[in-house]
């Protein structure tokens, strides 16, 4: 991995980072105060992990736990969005995801957006692909020898 992916990674890891300390945080001091937001917070956390580890990791199990952490984690900043700016009671206290990550710059809208993206063009290469490929090579080496 290289480049954007690179970049993508450690933007998902800081935000792993930031979420879990917040999380941690809200939950053993106040849990009491907005119960339904931290536990949202929490497990924006947890996807956030997920999502840097699948993104990290190669093959295609790996590819596929990518693609449905980035498209849950964009349903839930769409909704938990949404759902702050219609019924504001709900979420007393901000969630990663309330106002569509307003308190994190909306990193938390764009950057699942950008990770589908970056999957959509990295697709991990098929075993029959690769077969077809080690077929072509031995053609080619019998055709010369």
């Amino acid at each position: 991995m290289s480049g954007a992916g690179r970049v993508l990674v450690a933007v998902y890891a800081v935000l792993a980072l930031a979420a879990t300390g917040r999380s941690f945080y809200q939950i053993a001091t106040k849990f009491d105060e907005a119960p339904l937001a931290y536990a949202l917070s929490a497990l924006a956390a947890v996807v956030y992990i997920v999502a840097t580890i699948a993104l990290i990791r190669q093959g295609r199990v790996w590819y596929r736990v990518a693609w449905a952490t980035l498209v849950f984690e964009f349903t839930g900043v769409l909704v938990v969005g949404v759902l702050s700016i219609l019924d504001p009671e709900l979420f007393p206290h901000d969630t990663v995801w309330s106002w569509f990550g307003r308190g994190y710059l909306f990193i938390p809208l764009v950057l699942p957006v950008l990770g589908m993206w970056w999957l959509a063009r990295h697709r991990p290469s098929t075993g029959h692909a690769m077969r077809s490929d080690a077929r072509t090579a031995d053609a080619t080496r019998t055709d010369a020898a």
